[in-house]
């Protein structure tokens, strides 16, 4: 945002990554969207009364290549400027190459999708989590860059495949942003093997010894008669009991009477003579 007699702030500066920059390893920088600029622009940013956040567009003329930043701190030696390493790949950038940086205004962002570039972002057990701890280090996102974030010691390149509201780029400090996930480049989603599953078709034997049927799952004649025997529901008239079916006896059979016995028998012992 300006202020509303203020001008924008132009400057070319020889560009050359973080890592080159004398000092400790500033991580911070490496893996985000954030810049260091001479102490002389800061002056100059404060004549022009340029209010926070101060959001710049980076372009390389040779190429035509444009993305945006915010700036951390004002440290780089003057006539220079220290940016990710990933930023100058984005630019096609040599070190020491001559950029143009100028103030920008974007709107708040919304909506991100973005792909990892390598399958091995998969093993990230929460990547929503990791993603939110990284963008601190970011203030703004443009479509097509390939930013870089480090997670256990682990770089992992990440497309920014879109971008709303639609435009140059996004601010995303202090908004609530939705982030969507595309496949990983080189992921293959593996093939499902299909099985042909074909239902049991031998025959069973019961124990009452009836055929049981010939294909499982199929009602068999068997569950037919196990069906039959079950006595239909009694819907009696309401007041009247049920004690039972009428008992009907079986009709009796002729009985015989058993033949005597109709044989001679001997004795075993002898009659005397008189």
């Amino acid at each position: 945002m300006f202020h509303p007699f203020a001008r924008y702030f132009q400057e070319t500066y020889r560009c050359y990554p973080v890592t080159m920059m004398p000092g400790n390893d500033r991580e911070n920088v490496t893996f985000g969207g954030k810049i260091l600029l001479p102490p002389s622009a800061l002056q100059k940013l404060a004549s022009l009364h340029i209010e926070y956040p101060m959001l710049f567009e980076i372009t390389n003329p040779a190429h035509k290549k444009t993305t945006h930043a915010g700036v951390l701190e004002f440290i780089a030696d003057e006539g220079r400027m220290y940016v990710p390493p990933w930023m100058m790949n984005t630019l096609l950038l040599e070190q020491g190459q001559l950029v143009t940086i100028k103030t920008t205004t974007l709107p708040l962002g919304k909506f991100v999708k973005i792909q990892p570039q390598s399958v091995d972002f998969l093993e990230i057990t929460d990547p929503k989590a990791v993603l939110e701890q990284a963008f601190r280090n970011f203030t703004t996102l443009t479509e097509g860059d390939i930013i870089s974030i480090s997670y256990n010691s682990t770089i992992y390149d990440i497309l920014v495949m879109e971008t709303k509201p639609k435009g140059k780029g996004i601010s995303i400090i202090e908004t609530d942003l939705e982030v969507d996930f595309a496949a990983p480049l080189g992921y293959v989603e593996p093939e499902r093997k299909k099985r042909d599953f074909s239902a049991f078709v031998g025959s069973g034997q019961r124990l009452n010894g009836k055929e049981g049927s010939t294909a499982y799952g199929a009602q068999s004649t068997t569950n037919q008669e196990q069906e039959s025997d079950i006595p239909a529901v009694l819907n009696l008239p309401p007041g009247r009991l049920y004690f039972g079916y009428p008992v009907v006896p079986l009709p009796k059979e002729e009985s015989k009477e058993p033949e005597k016995f109709s044989g001679s028998g001997v004795s075993l012992r002898q009659s005397k003579k008189k």
